[in-house]
């Protein structure tokens, strides 16, 4: 009663063939597989990014709120 026999795993795959039929079992099959590919492009398409070396920097632009419209004899010199 401990384990199952090899008749046991028989009956089992036969009741999940008449179930399912074979043709459910393989698009079944086919569908994790594609799965599992999509899966590692996605792990792949991660790691790509950290291996690129990090692009320049911008040149930081003034805010609006820091130019100033005032004309230039009304600025004080620094």
């Amino acid at each position: 009663m401990g384990s199952m026999s090899i008749w046991h795993w028989i009956v089992v795959l036969a009741v999940v063939l008449l179930l399912f039929g074979r043709g459910k079992i393989s698009d079944l099959m086919g569908d994790v597989a594609k799965g599992i590919k999509s899966f590692k492009k996605g792990m792949a398409d991660d790691d790509e990014p950290a291996k690129a070396p990090p692009a320049a920097p911008e040149a930081p632009r003034p805010l609006p709120h820091q130019t100033s419209s005032a004309p230039e004899a009304e600025k004080k010199p620094v």
